[in-house]
């Protein structure tokens, strides 16, 4: 009786994970595609590289005006050993050029100063940008998801923290289950025409995901 009912049981457990799979459907997407091939990605890539292109035009300024200090830093260097001028005028060479070494490191703390707050100030756009992008991505992923009855939703380019891929096989990719070519059409379906020649706010303008 025992090995009856355990046989029972181990067939309705077989039973009914049979039919849980049967119900659980699974789609994938390749994230790195769809969000490489978005419109508003491609905008915010060009709005970064212009402000990056700014600052270091920026920092090349300041770098001008550090060697233009330096040349006169030595100039006067020389000069304060010119054994023809006076010690009230030595003096007051030597105190100029005091004041030229201290201008000169003050310009050196201003350009690594400068260089952090550009770092960080594009490092903070491009997170906000990859956050917004992402928001469009995966409200149009949660769509069609939903439309097509999918309980999961794996991403095929997604990696370890060893860069090696989470999914080592699969046979959705090319499949209706594959949602990558949909999204895609979706997310671009309003671009404008001239959206890879003016590049956009990448925190305001989103396409109608509807």
């Amino acid at each position: 009786m025992k090995s009856l009912i355990t046989s029972l049981l181990l067939l309705a457990s077989l039973a009914l994970g049979s039919t849980v799979q049967a119900q659980t459907k699974i789609a994938v997407v390749d994230l790195k595609k769809v969000f490489d091939g978005y419109w508003r990605t491609k905008q915010a890539d060009g709005q970064l590289k212009e402000r990056a292109a700014d600052f270091e035009k920026a920092r090349n300024g300041l770098i001008e005006d550090y060697k233009k200090a330096n040349e006169d830093l030595k100039k006067a260097s020389e000069g304060l050993n010119d054994p023809a001028v006076s010690d009230e005028e030595r003096d007051r060479r030597k105190k100029d050029l005091e004041k030229k070494l201290q201008d000169i490191r003050e310009q050196e703390n201003g350009i690594r100063t400068f260089e952090q707050n550009m770092r960080q100030a594009l490092g903070e756009q491009q997170g906000r940008m990859r956050e917004s992008v992402l928001k469009d991505i995966r409200g149009i992923v949660d769509e069609k998801a939903k439309a097509g009855g999918y309980a999961l939703v794996f991403d095929l380019a997604a990696t370890t923290i060893n860069q090696t891929p989470v999914i080592m096989y699969s046979t959705l990719a090319g499949t209706e289950a594959d949602i990558t070519e949909g999204v895609l059409k979706q997310l671009n379906a309003n671009a404008p025409p001239d959206a890879a020649a003016k590049p956009a706010d990448a925190d305001s303008k989103k396409p109608d995901s509807k």
